[in-house]
């Protein structure tokens, strides 16, 4: 009778271990729909930076600056359900890595979203002393990023390590398309004595700069 007593309690507190394993797991891959959806919309915020810089629309700005606010809502909420399964959940060592590597994402994810809105904000610049002469390699700059962010979502998503380790290779390309954009301005810059283009040159500048 002492076996069976015994056997069927540890019997429980194996079903109880699952019980909670599986609860954490699930709690785990909620967090990571929860960065996708962050990541989404921070892909959505940059689509509409880059419009708003190709037709100067300052519509597009302030809808760029309205996903901003969702995005920082986001990487809030999404913070304090780390924090509370760290304090909850009491996880293992790699659990918290999983889920401090989360954080650093969404920390990342804003500051991403914080430079689309940079971006946005050049544009009542550039619409009062617009500038014909653009650096090709700025829009090639705006769409590489833009391709990059789509597909660092999709790694992270499948967990792709490969697709990640190209695109960190990438960013070298991202960095070689904004020293070509920073000669040519500074060019730009230094042949005229418009004031006004000088500043609109400059603008364009910071748009790179939030791009790179």
């Amino acid at each position: 009778a002492a076996n069976a007593t015994s056997g069927q309690f540890h019997s429980r507190k194996e079903e109880s271990v699952t019980t909670v394993r599986a609860h954490f797991d699930r709690k785990l891959s909620e967090l990571r729909d929860d960065i996708l959806l962050m990541g989404s919309r921070v892909e959505e915020e940059l689509k509409l930076a880059i419009e708003a810089l190709n037709t100067l629309s300052t519509d597009k700005a302030h809808e760029v600056y309205a996903a901003d606010r969702i995005v920082n809502r986001l990487r809030f909420e999404i913070e304090e359900k780390c924090f509370s399964l760290i304090v909850t959940q009491q996880p293992a060592a790699r659990d918290l890595r999983t889920i401090m590597t989360a954080m650093n994402i969404i920390v990342d994810l804003e500051r991403m979203g914080d430079q689309a809105k940079g971006i946005a904000k050049v544009i009542p610049h550039l619409l009062a002393k617009p500038i014909q002469d653009r650096p090709i390699e700025l829009k090639q700059m705006a769409d590489m990023v833009s391709r990059m962010l789509n597909q660092v979502l999709l790694a992270y998503a499948g967990n792709n390590a490969d697709l990640a380790r190209i695109l960190a290779r990438q960013d070298d390309e991202v960095d070689t398309l904004y020293a070509q954009v920073f000669n040519k301005i500074m060019v730009q810059m230094a042949q005229t004595n418009n004031p006004e283009q000088i500043e609109a040159s400059y603008e364009l500048l910071r748009v790179a700069r939030e791009l790179e």
